[in-house]
């Protein structure tokens, strides 16, 4: 029997945590300059690689940490320095290269698919829900695996339809969403980063 109680908290869960709002801003930040077949290529890319990353770790998370040798503070450090350096390339106007370099960068994967969208919040939860779903056997896991994919679809719509946002706001609108985005994803990172610190002195 299908656990609906399981879905709707892996999914609220995962939404929280994702952030589909969220991601607009950043989204239109960080494909600025392209086209809207680009942008909607970027849109289902991004959702792909995310989806992708989250299954992997649902699946096998675990393993491959330990047999790494990573914790999933030093993945959280990792992605946080990584948003990090996005942030400020889109606070200090260096993302508004000619859209020719831009192009060369596929932002779909880094840093929207993964470690935006697919970070260590969101791998961590699926995680721990994939744990909880083999305690419930099948409907549990019918639950945590729709509640991933209907969270996939949520972020996809949402990016898919910002062309749409970017026919109201025009260039200039772009530009001031480009250094909120900036701002936001700088404070996400470094929330991330503290996160990990703060986890590494109570392991230690």
């Amino acid at each position: 029997m299908f656990d609906s109680k399981l879905f709707l908290e892996a999914y609220i869960t995962l939404f929280v945590i994702m952030d589909p709002p969220g991601t607009l801003p950043i989204f239109l930040a960080l494909t600025n300059g392209r086209s809207k077949a680009q942008r909607t290529r970027a849109a289902w890319q991004a959702a792909t690689v995310s989806f992708c990353v989250i299954c992997v770790f649902a699946l096998f998370g675990q393993q491959i940490l330990d047999y790494l040798g990573v914790t999933l503070p030093a993945l959280q450090a990792s992605g946080g320095l990584l948003l990090l350096l996005i942030a400020l390339e889109l606070l200090t106007g260096k993302s508004e290269e000619p859209s020719s370099a831009n192009e060369s960068v596929n932002v779909a994967l880094v840093p929207l698919g993964t470690p935006l969208l697919a970070g260590p919040g969101a791998i961590v939860a699926v995680m721990v829900f994939a744990k909880r779903a083999g305690t419930a056997h099948w409907a549990g896991i019918d639950a945590v695996a729709l509640a991933i994919v209907a969270i996939h679809l949520t972020l996809w719509l949402t990016m898919r339809f910002s062309v749409q946002v970017i026919r109201i706001i025009k260039d200039s609108g772009v530009t001031l969403v480009t250094r909120i985005a900036g701002l936001l994803l700088s404070a996400i990172a470094v929330q991330m980063v503290a996160d990990a610190v703060r986890a590494f002195i109570k392991a230690g």
